[in-house]
């Protein structure tokens, strides 16, 4: 069975936890992986290295291939399919199945998410299997048995008994409260999110249902012309809601699509009070007073008193506190954000980048101070600035600078100063990670205030 991976999307509902360069599959909330790592080392369960796609962008790319090879998983550099606009799932879906059918023929496909939590162990493969065993007859999705009515979640109404699950009888999207205690004493299950089918059956059933879909990508020039051409539409809302071929399987294993803070507060540990507490960071923790039922994310020391069932989530930048049920609606502040332009809707403090990433430290009207971070053997673009210089401080490893032609080594506590308008070039040519302190001083900060003159990262 082959394995596709979407791995596209910006994950904004947890903001300021994610952001549009670090979204929520890239962050590691439960231990030291991220959940598109988790994902990788469930998809491998049931595919070769080799038999993994992911659907992901350009802006992704490189965060993408630094999980895999922390992993030791080569994927094919033809395995990783950049989108050139997002357009919801059921257009991803159609490339990653397209590609599938070039590479390999048809085949037996399982879609998964990114950014979801599972449990994994044996019932997890079970179902898989039996999925598998429908694929041929049916596009099969994975419904998880509610234990309490939730508003967060579509519904599956499983009808006829098959072979190794049952026939879908009915769809329903995110409900109210009241419908969603009525579908589960009805015996509705939840909508995972996650799919099993034959490539062929796929083909045919987009060709009926969704020829606007399918004729943008079967007709197209290339991968640029379907996507001008394609609606943005989710594969459920596309496809699987208007089939009349789509079984479910049910996942006897923990699930959560952590679509908000309230889901993340679900899935942590928690402690006699209810609060569950997360901190990152050298110096975070938090200090607990008559607190009760409360999220706390933090970077830094933080004290609760007398409070009930809030998210309190610290970045460093940004602070978010809610009454936990309405955390959602944190995505109203982040359309706002947006709306402003302001560049905390996309970037932590902390930025990831091809060559490894950078942390503001500080910054003022005229100075900003980073903290870098430099992978063995990366290098950074040879670059200039018009409206700043840069004061670079060797803290860890060494570090090899070209500063307008001039090449030399700087090892920790050794400095360099770089003046507006020189071209220069930062590497690690050492085995361990370089850190430096950054200082940049000028009358305009801005991250595009950069020329690249050469680049292993390609880009302009």
């Amino acid at each position: 069975m082959k394995s596709l991976i979407l791995a596209g999307g910006k994950g904004t509902r947890l903001w300021p936890l994610s952001r549009e360069l670090m979204p929520k599959q890239f962050i590691r909330l439960f231990d030291h992986r991220s959940l598109f790592q988790h994902t990788v080392l469930r998809a491998l369960k049931w595919s070769g290295p080799g038999e993994i796609l992911v659907v992901t962008n350009h802006e992704y790319r490189f965060r993408v291939q630094d999980d895999l090879a922390e992993l030791g998983v080569n994927l094919p550099e033809e395995n990783l399919l950049l989108e050139p606009e997002g357009k919801n799932t059921l257009p991803a879906v159609c490339w990653g199945v397209q590609a599938v059918r070039e590479k390999w023929g048809e085949a037996t496909v399982a879609v998964l998410p990114s950014d979801h939590l599972l449990g994994g162990g044996e019932e997890l493969l079970r179902s898989f299997r039996a999925a598998e065993e429908l694929a041929a007859e049916y596009l099969v999705t994975f419904g998880i048995k509610p234990d309490r009515p939730h508003t967060g979640y579509g519904y599956i109404k499983p009808g006829k008994a098959l072979k190794a699950g049952f026939k879908v009888e009915e769809f329903k999207e995110k409900p109210d409260a009241a419908s969603a205690a009525e579908y589960v004493a009805r015996g509705y299950w939840w909508n995972s999110g996650m799919f099993v089918f034959h490539t062929e059956l796929f083909w045919r059933e987009l060709e009926s249902l969704a020829p606007e879909v399918w004729d943008a990508f079967a007709s197209a020039a290339d991968i640029a012309d379907a996507y001008r051409r394609v609606p943005e539409i989710s594969i459920d809302y596309g496809l699987m809601e208007r089939s009349s071929r789509v079984a479910v399987v049910p996942l006897a294993t923990y699930w959560s699509d952590l679509g908000s803070f309230d889901a993340v507060y679900e899935a942590l540990p928690k402690c006699e009070e209810g609060n569950a507490v997360l901190t990152q960071g050298v110096a975070a923790t938090c200090l607990l007073h008559d607190a009760r039922g409360n999220l706390v994310i933090s970077e830094r020391l933080t004290a609760l008193v007398g409070v009930e069932d809030l998210a309190i989530i610290d970045t460093g930048d940004a602070l978010l506190v809610a009454p936990r049920p309405r955390a959602q609606e944190v995505k109203k502040i982040y359309a706002e954000l947006v709306r402003r332009k302001d560049e905390r809707a996309v970037v932590h403090r902390t930025a990831y980048r091809p060559w490894g990433s950078y942390t503001v430290l500080e910054e003022g009207e005229r100075y900003k101070i980073k903290r870098l971070t430099v992978l063995p053997g990366r290098k950074l673009s040879r670059q200039r600035h018009y409206h700043r210089s840069e004061h670079w401080v060797v803290v860890r490893g060494t570090a090899r600078i070209t500063v307008d032609g001039e090449e030399k080594l700087l090892r920790p506590g050794e400095s360099v100063f770089v003046p507006a308008g020189l071209s220069h070039r930062l590497e690690n040519p050492g085995k361990v990670i370089l850190e430096l302190i950054e200082t940049q001083i000028g009358e305009y900060l801005g991250e595009d205030d950069i020329e690249r003159f050469e680049d292993d990262f390609g880009r302009g």
